[in-house]
């Protein structure tokens, strides 16, 4: 499905460039009420201007579908990459504290000890200037 949608999407592409291209600007009307009118008769009484306008907006709202249609197909496939549920935790064996030798009877284990971590405010920071200076 999504490389059909991608395809309907770059054919789409082109035939708006196409349209786009062949369409003429507002100033060529100009030169065609001065005998220049050949695609009136081809067309009817407005010329190809209202015919192309309406396809180039029918391939425009399509070209846009099919955009809103590709960035959901990617959302759906990125979602997983990067969700919390593909990232596996490994945990690392515990080494014990006395280095691998055996317990004496009348010895405790090493209790391991965190220090608090210091926080560092404005007036005791190395790099900040004391404020009263």
């Amino acid at each position: 499905m999504h490389t059909f949608v991608l395809v309907v999407h770059i054919i789409l592409a082109i035939l708006m460039i196409a349209l786009i291209l062949v369409q003429h600007g507002k100033g060529a009307d100009a030169g065609a009420s001065f005998g220049g009118g050949g695609a009136a008769t081809v067309f009817g009484a407005s010329g190809s201007a209202s015919f192309l306008t309406r396809v180039t907006a029918v391939l425009t709202a399509l070209f846009f579908v099919t955009s809103i249609t590709l960035a959901i197909f990617a959302k759906k496939q990125t979602s997983g990459a990067y969700s919390l549920k593909s990232v596996q935790t490994q945990t690392a064996p515990a080494v014990p504290a006395n280095n691998g030798a055996p317990l004496q009877q009348n010895q405790a284990p090493l209790q391991q000890t965190t220090t608090p971590i210091q926080q560092n405010s404005p007036d005791s920071s190395p790099t900040a200037p004391k404020t009263g200076q």
